[in-house]
């Protein structure tokens, strides 16, 4: 396999970790208070799958990953940016806010 294909497999890759932001009261809470995204994940990504998916796709980097099981069986996972990153930036280019 070339540079290339095993690159653009990655990216594929960090597209099926994330399946959609979530849009709530309490989501669009933490954007505003806690710099913080809330994603519907993969059940089987795990907190550095997630970390590096956000970090690739949206060109931003996290500070911390805390994911739960949701009563729905969905894996959720609410994703922190570092200072220096804008969740509300990022939730306007998602087209969240």
């Amino acid at each position: 396999m070339s540079n290339k294909e095993v690159s653009s497999k990655k990216l594929f890759e960090y597209h099926d970790v994330i399946l959609k932001p979530v849009v709530s009261e309490k989501a669009l809470s933490l954007i505003e208070k806690n710099n913080t995204l809330t994603f519907i994940v993969k059940m089987e990504a795990n907190k550095l799958r997630v970390k590096e998916a956000v970090e690739k796709l949206f060109d931003v980097k996290v500070e911390k990953v805390n994911t739960l099981i949701t009563m729905k069986g969905e894996k959720k996972a609410y994703v922190k940016l570092k200072p220096e990153y804008k969740a509300s930036d990022l939730a306007v280019k998602l087209g969240i806010l």
